[in-house]
């Protein structure tokens, strides 16, 4: 039991005492159109008038301008009516532009309970502004959360710091709003920090990152007030039968199966009368382009000074296209579990990770043992079927979730139900088959060239669309530590069991790519935990760190490393008077070394030692895919810009055909990836989006914030030119194609406006508009002698 203070407040899992016979909801496979609660006297804001606790910053103090610092950024002030301002302008020059406050002594709010955060603020910008606010407490640790602003914006932002709306573990990236107002929420940037206590502030930042125009914001009153009462059924009925918000209507909201089937078929006959993109090969490259060799397969080729893929006809191809276009990651935890322990069964010879695995059935003699693990998760929908209804085949298990609401659990599927609700089921699975042609219908209709990673292995039959396998390397084989672990611990490509992992992985892909023309490309893995490319020592050289604390009897890594270092210094005196140790003997370093220093020449070697394990990784993987698949091309490893250490990039170029990053900005900015002119290579971006909260009845907007569904259209237009500027860029793949459940997606309770389409398969016009302005010129642009 988790307590906040004085109050006692039962966090998840809440375990019921008996089982249930089934689920406590009544079907809803009918016509009735929903009738939605929506928030109750919409026109109360609980924060007019509100009880203020204290007052962070003065900005007409001299004392309290001392406190401030600036990283990349500007800021004056503005006094009118008594009144001084900050004016901060952020800058597109920098991919951190930061404004930090740090008094001389912490804001000390352990007196104060059931509070939270705010300030008052205006965008003066011509246009959005999507910034971030850190809050440090004295040992280093951080909450970091964030907003969009539209342009013009005059309010208050803010977001719960004390109390059951900040510290209940729902799950999920975002939550629902706790209270009726018209304030901002600040949502987190990913998940919720995890155990970061913040009854003591050291200091506050300010920043954005990777943005593609200059913002300014003016920021007064940063101050803690107390919060409205608690509100009961907050988190409680907030998904309808749809899947969709339960407390809030917006344009694309479904409420009949009759408008949801009116919908699909105004949209099916638009899609029966397109034509797609002229001037288009078979592939999709571009036939008014210069027609190069044609090999029978996807390659790459710089043309007139700029990076080309070229298709297997050899026309100029550029890859376009959404990723995670699939069933699988696409359903969410209901908070129930079973009690028979044969559905968490695994096998050793798995090769697909749970949150790609797809519809898992659970028997009747497992549901048997059915209890709600979570009653918090459980009270979230208004619905759920039961399990003799025709929608229950949408029913699904996880073995286990990286984070969330339950280790493990029943799960289920709106977006799929809602596909059977609109095409029907004429025999087994129809549904499907006709989800698989509207989406290609759809792909062409946009202008796309190809799927990104993580589709569905039923298109690539169809040979419609270019397509980008992928397989993650898992299994039994040793591990590595980084300080920061984001999706679980890397590998040890040292040991021969992740080259057999790795040989079971590719086979497979092999075994369904059937060496086929219309695959562009494979990925293998994706985000590793290779470390941070700036930062502290640990941050950065963590998992060789962890690697020497190691046995060598017991690490390849470390024994590979040890043999290295003994043959780089051949004198353990040597290797003591450059690293500042005082190791015994090469035995003892085989036994396991910790360090509590880093002098320079130690620094040096951990990055050799780095760079070696990336070489290792990517001899182990490159060479095994060249094996199997000789004819396609090998995209690297997926690096997000949070962990693209120089040394991995310095490996991953000898072995990759094209190199991949996921570039989470507001675009591409010139100066911070300019290596990759040097580099000469190839570059396709796995995974970007952009999102909002305010009209797609969604929680949490994504990594990338827009104001609005309007300007997340205008900012996907301005990441794309980023993109198209660049000499070197062949692709660019939006993840994903189908917004997250609103309650999160069972894996890790992400629950984003990142699709195309929403939950009820409906696409949304502002941003298919926009990939049609970007398709339909996407080739003449990238073939112009000069860009502006």
């Amino acid at each position: 039991m988790k307590y906040i203070k004085s109050k006692p407040l039962l966090i998840y899992p809440i375990i019921a005492s008996g089982l249930l016979a089934g689920c406590e909801q009544a079907s809803n496979n009918n016509d009735t159109p929903t009738t939605s609660v929506k928030s109750e006297q919409k026109t109360i804001d609980v924060f007019a008038t509100e009880n203020e606790i204290i007052s962070f910053v003065d900005f007409e103090s001299p004392l309290n301008k001392k406190w401030f610092k600036t990283e990349k950024a500007q800021t004056s002030f503005q006094t009118a009516q008594d009144n001084t301002k900050l004016k901060l302008s952020f800058s597109k020059q920098a991919n951190y532009s930061k404004f930090r406050i740090k008094p001389e002594q912490t804001w000390d709010l352990t007196e104060y309970e059931q509070y939270n955060f705010a300030f008052d603020v205006n965008n003066i910008s011509d246009d959005s502004v999507h910034f971030y606010l850190s809050l440090e407490n004295p040992e280093g640790g951080a909450q970091r959360r964030s907003v969009s602003l539209p342009a013009g914006y005059k309010g208050t932002v803010y977001f719960p710091l004390d109390g059951i709306e900040a510290e209940t573990e729902t799950g999920l990236w975002g939550d629902a709003p706790p209270w009726p107002t018209k304030d901002k929420l600040m949502v987190w940037r990913s998940w919720r920090a995890d155990d970061i206590k913040l009854e003591q502030i050291a200091a506050m930042e300010f920043f954005t990152i990777g943005i593609l125009e200059n913002k300014s914001i003016l920021i007064d009153n940063i101050r803690l007030r107390k919060n409205p009462e608690t509100d009961p059924n907050w988190m409680k009925n907030i998904v309808d039968r749809y899947g969709q918000n339960a407390k809030m209507d917006y344009p694309l909201k479904i409420n009949s199966d009759s408008e949801l089937r009116q919908a699909s078929e105004k949209e099916l006959a638009e899609l029966a009368d397109s034509n797609g993109m002229p001037n288009r090969s078979k592939f999709g490259g571009y036939t008014q382009g210069p027609k190069l060799e044609a090999t029978g397969y996807f390659r790459t080729q710089k043309v007139d000074g700029k990076w080309w893929l070229v298709d297997p006809q050899g026309y100029l191809f550029f890859s376009h296209g959404p990723a995670n276009v699939r069933m699988a990651n696409m359903s969410t935890i209901t908070g129930v579990d079973f009690k028979d322990d044969s559905v968490r069964h695994r096998s050793a010879d798995e090769v697909t990770p749970e949150d790609s695995m797809g519809i898992v059935h659970v028997s009747d003699k497992v549901r048997e043992t059915r209890y709600i693990t979570s009653s918090l998760r459980h009270d979230m929908f208004e619905w759920l079927p039961d399990y003799d209804d025709p929608l229950a085949n949408h029913y699904s298990y996880r073995r286990s979730t990286h984070k969330g609401a339950v280790p493990h659990g029943e799960t289920y599927s709106f977006y799929q139900a809602n596909l059977e609700r609109k095409y029907g089921e004429q025999a087994p699975g129809s549904y499907l088959k006709k989800w698989h042609d509207v989406t290609v219908q759809r792909m062409q209709d946009w202008g796309f060239t190809s799927f990104g990673n993580w589709v569905d292995p039923a298109f690539y039959d169809m040979e419609k669309v270019p397509y980008f396998a992928n397989g993650w390397i898992i299994g039994d084989f040793k591990t590595l530590s980084g300080e920061k672990n984001h999706w679980g611990l890397m590998p040890d490509p040292f040991d021969p069991v992740f080259a057999e992992r790795a040989q079971k992985t590719i086979d497979v892909i092999a075994k369904k790519v059937k060496a086929s023309p219309w695959c562009a490309g494979i990925f293998i893995d994706n985000e590793k935990s290779w470390g941070e490319r700036e930062g502290s020592v640990p941050a950065r050289y963590g998992v060789i760190l962890d690697a020497l604390s190691k046995s060598a009897e017991q690490s390849p890594a470390k024994n590979a490393f040890s043999a290295q270092l003994q043959t780089q210094y051949q004198d353990i005196d040597a290797l003591n008077q450059a690293w500042q140790t005082s190791i015994k003997d090469w035995n003892s370093l085989k036994a396991g070394i910790q360090f509590d220093h880093y002098p320079d020449a130690l620094v040096r070697d951990l990055s050799s030692l780095l760079e070696m394990l990336g070489e290792q990784y990517f001899t182990v993987v490159h060479n095994t895919l060249e094996k199997a698949l000789p004819h396609h091309l090998y995209m690297g490893a997926r690096m997000a810009n949070w962990g693209m250490p120089d040394e991995i990039i310095k490996a991953s170029i000898k072995y990759s055909d094209v190199l991949s990053f996921n570039i989470y900005e507001e675009g591409m900015q010139p100066h911070f990836w300019s290596f990759l002119e040097e580099v000469d290579l190839p570059v396709v971006i796995g995974e970007f989006h952009i999102g909002t909260a305010t009209d797609s009845g969604l929680f949490n907007p994504g990594i990338v914030h827009a104001s609005d569904q309007k300007n997340r259209a205008k900012m996907y237009k301005n990441y794309m030119q980023s993109v198209l500027n660049k000499p070197y860029m062949v692709g660019a793949h939006w993840f994903q194609y189908v917004d997250e459940p609103i309650s999160g997606r069972a894996f890790d309770g992400e629950n984003a406006n990142i699709g195309f389409v929403t939950v009820t398969d409906r696409p949304y016009p502002e941003l298919v508009s926009a990939v049609k302005e970007v398709t339909s010129t996407m080739y003449q642009k990238r073939l112009a002698k000069s860009n502006d």
